[in-house]
């Protein structure tokens, strides 16, 4: 009887596993910035809309990658104009000008001109 219950738990716990990956998505967006304390800001911008599970960005390629629940359709365009918001230009959305301007002088990177 001890055996048999064991093995059910075992079954619930993996297929909870599957379940909970299921409503999960990954994209990533291409978000301008230069060192650890850019990474710092757009990570901590991209937390603070509803439906991240998480988010990581590359200095070196200025990819963000965000896994996120399926049900936050506008996830990717939220957090692409929370980190504009924040003075970071990304793949859709220009850095608002006067946050920007705002950045220390080692979070300044080369901005596209318009």
């Amino acid at each position: 009887m001890i055996i048999a219950f064991a093995s059910t738990q075992s079954v619930s716990a993996q297929s909870d596993k599957s379940q909970r990956a299921i409503g999960i998505s990954t994209a990533s967006v291409k978000v301008y910035g230069v060192c650890e304390m850019c990474k710092n800001k757009i990570e901590k911008a991209a937390y603070s809309v509803e439906g991240i599970k998480s988010a990581v960005w590359d200095e070196n390629t200025k990819q963000l990658t965000v896994t996120y629940g399926v049900f936050s359709k506008a996830a990717i365009d939220n957090i692409q104009k929370k980190i504009a918001s924040i003075g970071y230009s990304t793949e859709k959305y220009s850095a608002d000008a006067a946050a920007y301007k705002q950045l220390p002088g080692c979070c300044q990177y080369q901005r596209k001109q318009s």
